[in-house]
């Protein structure tokens, strides 16, 4: 499987979610990289993560 663009911003940003505890999440700011912004958008539109800003990871994160 080849990885597009899209998909490495995806994982960019879920690899900044914290390991240790899933009661932790993360806070995108609105003058974040834009590519972090959209993965974060297309993540909570998959029901990856719990917020389009970031917020927690669900059960499928």
């Amino acid at each position: 499987m080849l990885f597009n663009q899209t998909m490495i911003d995806e994982f960019t940003l879920l690899a900044k979610f914290p390991r240790e505890s899933k009661m932790q999440g993360i806070k995108l700011h609105s003058d974040a990289e834009p590519a972090l912004l959209s993965a974060a958008q297309r993540l909570f539109n998959k029901g990856v993560i719990d917020s389009p800003d970031g917020g927690y990871l669900t059960e499928l994160g």
